[in-house]
């Protein structure tokens, strides 16, 4: 093994086994909330593991296949755009000439 090799290596193993060392992403303060969503649902489903709805659900597997279908041949409907802004107008007078 020739001298470039032994460096490589002396430099590169000490580098590679730093990544051995880091702690879990759950261990880390600030990431105590990591997983939330999950603990979210499983509580969901413990208070309530059988919900009743009082209006029955209004979908069947042929709405289902004929919304596939449009997806396929293309023909969705676009959705309806929103305007988040309407016809604001300004002008900024800059008065205060000297």
């Amino acid at each position: 093994m020739n001298t470039k090799a032994k460096l490589l290596s002396v430099c590169t193993i000490p580098a590679l086994l730093g990544g051995c060392a880091t702690e879990s992403v759950l261990q880390r303060e600030g990431d105590s909330v990591f997983g939330e969503a999950n603990r979210q649902t499983m509580m969901a489903q413990v208070v309530n593991p059988n919900p009743v709805y009082l209006d029955p659900m209004t979908t069947s597997g042929e709405h289902a296949a004929d919304a596939v279908e449009r997806y396929r041949n293309n023909e969705v409907p676009d959705p309806a755009g929103d305007s988040t802004t309407t016809g604001v107008t300004g002008g900024g007078g800059g008065g205060g000439g000297r």
